[in-house]
């Protein structure tokens, strides 16, 4: 019992960890980059001007989406590696 709250002290303490943890991810050579943080919420976007134009809205369109999928990707990688070192590899269901 008294290593069961043990780890429960330790999952809420990476939990925390991970939470305030932030990862980033660009598109399009750097045109576009975006700042994920560990709740999975977008922090920043970054735009280079020289990536906007008006003629081709889409590809400024499909470099936001690439830019905030790989972001999340990698948010939801780095809590997965960080709560896969703390149970071992067990997938605990409810965590994460």
């Amino acid at each position: 019992m008294k290593q069961a709250q043990q780890l429960q002290k330790q999952m809420i303490k990476l939990q925390e960890e991970i939470e305030a943890s932030t990862v980033e991810h660009s598109a399009g050579g750097g045109a576009v980059r975006v700042v994920v943080t560990g709740k999975m919420v977008v922090q920043s976007i970054e735009i280079d001007p020289d990536a906007v134009d008006p003629n081709d809205v889409e590809m400024l369109q499909d470099l936001i989406q690439s830019a905030l999928n790989g972001a999340i990707e990698k948010a939801q990688e780095l809590a997965s590696s960080k709560m896969g070192a703390l149970t071992g590899g067990l997938n605990i269901p409810g965590l994460m």
